[in-house]
């Protein structure tokens, strides 16, 4: 019968522990801190203590890399490696630590490396009790965090550390992190099959999340040799053999890891989306014109479907504000305001949280009542600019402070609207080329019935009407 290798039962080291990184190089992603002659990698390569000494806070979404950072760091300098969390370790803990470390530097010259894992859960004098040991070089600190560090970090710590920003995984980072992790003796060694939908999906699933990907994998591959298993009752098929064991006679029987196998071991369905093909374009469009026909229901469906599939939150967060202004407009003010709130609360929360600021601004924008006139006239300005119909602008509207200004005739003439009891004056604004032109045109939705009663008799009052 088909056995289950040790590397595919429940209950040994998690996957994405074995597969963490020993050095630097192993690292998937973050180029933009791995540079050489970075803060990080010169903290990873001296091994004297003389230099790359300084102190940095990581900050970055989960599964990102901040604890496989820091053990890289760690090991490719030869430090002491010393990890502890802030949701158990107390004040005690850490000047255990710092004396320790002092030690260690004094009596054998060896540098400690503490990570301290989500640091913003550390209170002020938890945190007042790391700058001793990070003031006098006691430890390098290796901290990380998930939140905002400008919120959750005290200032004498900000100032005597990097803030250095992780973030999400590209697909391409997490398909190496899970190839990588298939054919690896640390990881599942080659025991399994992982056909590419399924290496889809998983990467799908992870929305840039390493730990996350690397934990679907290994419940899938449970989850495959578990049915190749129950597919062979009677026995009859070869078991798992060591790589190099087996012919054409006694070739291994590998289980083979499909998308279904991984939507059955995550428990979750598997949407089609391709965020690089045509389900990404065609459920964007259908949440765009969801929101824009009002539809409160419908766009939220394509709103679940987009986050569930992994869709990049900021890019949801991106097309809600160009939704705000295209389709509502000045029928709605706040429509704007709400929909960069939003963004600004993806960015700052992030996921899955941030699903709650976007299904608020969504709501809010398909029951906003709708106008695109602001969309609309500024592309017929530009239609116009575009056609050569700019003109000189007239000479009262030009600056007057430069040199030679008045002299040529410019500003003279401009009527000051401030000085004036309902401040609006009588002036033509637009090039002689353009006189007249309308470009907004504002709808009766909403705002947009008191904004256009209130327009009409701007103009009637700026263009010289009765």
């Amino acid at each position: 019968m088909v056995e289950t290798s040790p590397g595919l039962r429940s209950g040994a080291t998690p996957l994405a522990v074995r597969m963490r990184p020993t050095s630097l190089g192993e690292v998937a992603g973050q180029r933009h801190l791995l540079t050489p002659g970075s803060p990080l990698v010169a903290l990873a390569g001296d091994r004297t203590g003389e230099s790359g000494s300084v102190s940095v806070i990581l900050w970055g979404p989960p599964g990102t890399g901040k604890t496989t950072l820091a053990q890289a760091i760690a090991r490719s300098s030869g430090r002491k490696f010393v990890e502890l969390s802030a949701v158990t370790a107390g004040v005690r803990d850490v000047r255990q630590v710092m004396e320790e470390a002092r030690a260690s530097r004094d009596l054998y010259g060896v540098s400690t490396v503490l990570f301290l894992d989500e640091i913003h859960r550390f209170t002020k004098a938890q945190q007042d009790a790391l700058l001793p040991g990070v003031e006098n070089g006691w430890v390098i600190l290796v901290a990380a965090t998930t939140e905002n560090p400008s919120f959750s970090v005290i200032s004498p710590l900000l100032s005597r550390s990097l803030l250095l920003t992780l973030e999400l995984l590209t697909d391409d980072d997490l398909g190496t992190l899970v190839d990588r992790a298939v054919g690896d003796t640390r990881g599942l060694g080659g025991r399994v099959e992982l056909e590419p939908d399924a290496r889809a999906a998983i990467i799908r699933l992870a929305s840039g999340d390493a730990r996350r990907a690397l934990t679907a994998l290994e419940a899938a591959s449970v989850a495959a040799a578990q049915s190749t298993a129950a597919a062979d009752p009677a026995g009859e098929a070869e078991p798992i053999a060591p790589e190099g064991e087996g012919g054409e006679s006694g070739a291994p029987v590998k289980p083979v890891i499909t998308a279904d196998i991984v939507a059955r071991a995550v428990d979750r369905a598997l949407l089609r989306y391709d965020r690089n093909g045509d389900e990404h374009y065609d459920v964007i469009s259908a949440f765009i014109k969801s929101v824009r026909g009002s539809d409160v229901d419908a766009a939220l469906h394509y709103l679940a479907r987009m986050i569930e599939a992994g869709e990049d939150p900021r890019f949801i967060a991106r097309r809600i504000i160009v939704l705000a202004s295209e389709d509502i407009g000045l029928a709605d003010p706040a429509a704007l305001g709400v929909a960069v709130a939003a963004a600004d609360a993806v960015q700052y929360i992030g996921m899955p949280e941030g699903r709650i600021p976007l299904a608020q601004a969504v709501v809010h924008l398909a029951t906003a009542p709708k106008s695109n006139a602001a969309y609309v006239g500024i592309d017929r300005a530009i239609a116009d600019v575009r056609e050569g119909k700019a003109g000189r602008v007239p000479k009262h509207l030009r600056d007057a402070h430069y040199p030679g200004a008045k002299r040529l005739g410019h500003g003279k003439g401009y009527r000051y609207p401030h000085d004036d009891a309902i401040g609006v004056v009588a002036q033509e604004y637009l090039p002689e080329s353009l006189r007249g032109a309308v470009y907004y045109e504002p709808t009766e939705h909403g705002n947009e019935r008191e904004v256009s009663a209130r327009l009409a008799k701007l103009r009637r009052i700026v263009r010289g009407g009765a």
